[in-house]
């Protein structure tokens, strides 16, 4: 089945596949903005001790104007004083006692000995976001670890949520973009009615689960309806929505600060597309890889009536006649996957290729996760740094695509993760605000770069037969890298500027290594694994022709090459 020809006679991108791919777009949109939600449901709260001597558990204010005596601190670069958590001066009852007969005071500073202990009961500032740190109680150094594991549970549930694909090989990818999506909106309304920390960081990993279906599925779904040439501005649409999902996600959190409001208001309104069932069409290569090419056609017909362009019957005729190629038998793909394998692993050059790749890919989520997560802890407004952050990924996207066709895969690879890594060390040691936050933004809009190329870079090295599941694994190996990165913040406890030098160097390092993979750019795919290793090799040589057997994996495929098809797995 000829499908681009057909593609390209009803409109590659025309009035019906746009509706229906932005349609698409919007799960993609409030599966982003569920994505990153814990960063605000499970973020930082400021509390401190309660003083008894000088206030009641009635009365109490967060920012008392003794607190300065009271507790011990430190002033921090936007001139805001950060005061001790869990510790507080011990009270000197003599020094009180005259203080409050000569000046009719008994928190002064004269009040407060030189010499520090434990609280056990606290004072929240309500001024900021409520969390379930104070809905738990979820305070101190000891219990830290709760608020990071609430990330680590997400990216679990990401990973468990890969099984959503295999569904989508079996019943459809409409079903089970629905299914997810629904699937996503009802735990998290149930995140959202926790009454224990334990029953949210289960709800988390189970709302996590529904989100890693949403991107992938709907990401394949939109373009396997888009004619070759339109797909990578289609794949650069679909990552904007992302973008634009995690952003709000800030602008939402900035007004409505309550973390049980906050999950209630992205997680209600996706339960209303249940109502795809009947206004999003099934994709019409899975229809046709069914055999159900009935289906197809009519889907074909309305995409042509839509778009204003009369169906020919030469199109018509390739859906009822199928035509008569041989295929391998199952058992013959399994054997000839397995095969393929044994080769890659046991190929000196494809296992450099392939750790380098693994490494690339961890540190590339690590990275990314990293500072997404670190961007509410910047100085200044945590909401709005975290918007800005969230929207320089668009530019990051458009700056990907344009650096891979007009330098390389391998360059502008490199280039992207030394610019991420150069600037998150300087933003570590950056003493001014502004400074420090445009080198922050700088060093997100790097890895944004590096994680749109690394994709495409590491699809046009994979031989055709085992892509699929090379993919897989890479993006696996990604979502590890991502576990790690809710725990980023806690070196920061021995030495401040450490998760930004552990950020850089650990990118820099990627991007120096990246230089021993083969350039992919105006190559053709390699479809067996001899012509991978070949890549970047005297005996690469472009214009060879392509075995016939592989002819129409290779059509397929060709297509597939400029598409945006960063994050399409590891969301």
């Amino acid at each position: 089945m000829d499908l681009e020809s057909v593609l390209e006679e009803i409109g590659e991108f025309g009035k019906y596949q746009q509706i229906k791919y932005y349609l698409l777009c919007i799960p993609v949109f409030f599966g982003a903005a569920n994505s990153l939600s814990y960063v605000f449901t499970a973020g930082h709260q400021h509390y401190r001790c309660l003083i008894p001597e000088c206030e009641s558990t009635e009365t109490a204010v967060f920012n008392a104007k003794w607190i300065t005596h009271a507790i011990p601190g430190e002033i921090q670069l936007d001139g805001f004083f950060k005061i001790d958590h869990c510790n507080r001066y011990r009270y000197n009852d003599n020094a009180s006692q005259m203080q409050s007969n000569k000046y009719g005071e008994i928190c002064s500073i004269q009040s407060f000995l030189n010499e520090t202990i434990r609280c056990d009961e606290f004072v929240f500032d309500h001024s900021g976001s409520f969390t379930i740190l104070e809905e738990f109680k979820i305070t101190c150094e000891e219990n830290e670890w709760k608020l990071a594991f609430v990330g680590t549970a997400h990216f679990l549930g990401v990973i468990v949520g890969s099984l959503w694909m295999v569904l989508g090989d079996s019943i459809g990818r409409k079903i089970t973009l629905i299914i997810s999506t629904f699937f996503m909106s009802i735990t998290g309304i149930i995140q959202a009615l926790s009454t224990s920390y334990e029953m949210f960081v289960v709800s988390a990993f189970l709302n996590a689960i529904g989100i890693s279906g949403i991107f992938p599925l709907a990401f394949v779904l939109g373009l396997e309806i888009v004619g070759k040439n339109k797909r990578g501005v289609a794949g650069i649409v679909c990552n904007y929505f992302y973008a634009i999902g995690v952003a709000v996600l800030g602008v939402i959190a900035w007004f409505y600060d309550h973390w049980v409001m906050l999950q209630l208001l992205i997680s209600i309104p996706p339960m209303i597309l249940f109502i795809y069932i009947w206004i999003v069409p099934e994709s019409v290569r899975w229809l046709l890889s069914k055999k159900r090419n009935s289906e197809a056609l009519h889907i074909i017909r309305k995409a042509a009536k839509c778009n204003g362009v009369e169906l020919s019957d030469a199109s018509v005729k390739m859906f009822i006649d199928q035509d008569a190629c041989q295929f391998n038998s199952e058992r013959n793909q399994r054997k000839e996957i397995f095969e393929a394998l044994i080769k890659m692993i046991t190929s000196k050059t494809m296992l450099i290729r392939i750790i380098i790749l693994l490494y690339n890919f961890a540190i590339n989520a690590l990275v990314y996760f990293g500072l997404s997560l670190n961007s509410v802890t910047l100085s200044g407004n945590k909401y709005f740094n975290f918007i800005l952050v969230s929207i320089v990924e668009i530019p990051g996207y458009y700056f990907g695509y344009i650096i891979i066709e007009k330098f390389g895969r391998v360059a502008g690879f490199t280039i992207s993760m030394i610019l991420c890594g150069i600037t998150c060390i300087l933003c570590g040691y950056a003493d001014v605000v502004w400074i420090q936050i445009a080198l922050f933004l700088i060093g997100k809009l790097g890895i944004t770069c590096s994680f749109s190329i690394i994709y495409v870079h590491a699809t046009e090295m994979m031989p055709t037969i085992i892509r699929s599941s090379c993919i897989g694994f890479f993006a696996t190996m990604s979502r590890i890298g991502a576990l790690f990165s809710p725990f980023a913040i806690f070196v920061e406890k021995y030495y401040k500027p450490l998760p930004y030098i552990i950020f850089g160097v650990l990118a820099i390092f990627g991007g120096i290594i990246y230089v021993y993979l083969p350039e992919t750019l105006n190559r053709k795919l390699p479809n067996i694994v001899e012509e991978s290793i070949a890549l970047g090799s005297k005996t690469d040589e472009d214009e060879c022709e392509v075995p016939l057997n592989h002819n129409r994996v290779e059509n397929k495929n060709l297509n597939i090459r400029k598409s945006s098809v960063n994050e399409t797995v590891i969301r």
